[in-house]
């Protein structure tokens, strides 16, 4: 069984910044914002949702089939993926533009400010869903808005249970399209943050929301998610890391972990319980996409 994942293929370039930026801001100055942080740490590593997702799944065994677009810069990346054992089979790769970008500064209280430069994702539209016979889940997760719109409407045409993960994309949609999302799909999955916009655009409820879907996912990062089913409310607490590193990539981890989980057919406590124990291993490793899984998390797994 083979899970379709559609978000982004990109670069991340994070830098660490030593200060707080709270004290670098000052809130009654915002309409003259000009600051300058000083990052002795630099580094780039593979991201962008689609991949990191792929990583978490196939760390775990499973089979994941990212559905991305690179640029003309991209050609490491695709050998990446196949080195690891991830089908390329949906990544078009597009030579007259870069592969997206993003520039991550995190501060010591690893908040994070990002730049994100889409690149060759603006054309993941260009990519369809359509039935085949060993893809039986899928995700639609940050990617281009025309390619989330068009993947959510492909995924319910070919009758592909999905995950709805807006994340860095939600603002693009109005409560309207959102609403429209939600009915495609059969689980939503956001942070607290997006959580709180998505119902607020929407104008619903936790507890209705969730009964639009199998079920509604709100990571709450270092204290672990919510999960609502049928309206009522499940915390699954968190797993302590080892060390704080770097929280880059956590959240894709953690819906790597949530997909495994769908596909074995498990209760979404237990998905949850992964994703949170995953989510601790990443934490405590630079880089989206360079921590490797424990024996224990493995048995977890069923691996």
């Amino acid at each position: 069984m083979a899970t379709l994942i559609c978000g982004s293929l990109a670069f991340d370039t994070i830098m660490s910044f030593e200060g707080r930026f709270a004290e670098q801001i000052l809130p009654d100055q915002l309409h003259i914002l000009n600051v300058s942080f000083l990052v002795p740490a630099l580094r780039r590593d593979y991201g962008g949702c689609a991949g990191n997702i792929a990583y978490a799944m196939r760390l775990l065994g499973g089979q994941p089939l990212p559905m991305a677009t690179l640029g003309n810069d991209g050609g490491d990346y695709l050998e990446r993926l196949r080195q690891l054992g991830i089908g390329t089979d949906f990544v078009r790769q597009i030579d007259d533009t870069y592969t997206a970008q993003a520039m991550i500064m995190t501060d010591r209280d690893n908040n994070q400010i990002t730049a994100f430069h889409p690149g060759a994702m603006m054309q993941a539209h260009r990519t369809a869903v359509s039935a085949r016979a060993d893809v039986r889940l899928g995700i639609v997760a940050p990617d281009g808005r025309d390619a989330m719109l068009q993947h959510a409407e492909q995924f319910h045409a070919a009758g592909i249970p999905f995950v709805f993960d807006p994340g860095q994309g939600l603002p693009m949609f109005d409560g309207r399209e959102l609403a429209h999302f939600v009915e495609l799909a059969s689980w939503v999955t956001v942070n607290d943050y997006e959580g709180r916009m998505l119902c607020e655009r929407m104008g619903v409820e936790p507890a209705e929301l969730s009964r639009r879907v199998r079920g509604l996912v709100v990571t709450l990062g270092g204290a672990g998610c919510e999960l609502w089913e049928d309206g009522r409310k499940t915390h699954v607490p968190a797993v302590q890391p080892e060390a704080v590193v770097d929280p880059t990539g956590c959240g894709d981890a953690w819906r790597g972990a949530l997909l495994h989980g769908l596909e074995q057919g498990w209760p979404l406590a237990r998905c949850a319980a992964l994703g949170n124990r995953l989510g601790a291993l990443k934490i405590a490793s630079r880089g989206p996409q360079n921590y490797q899984i424990d024996p224990v998390t493995l048995a977890l797994a069923g691996g």
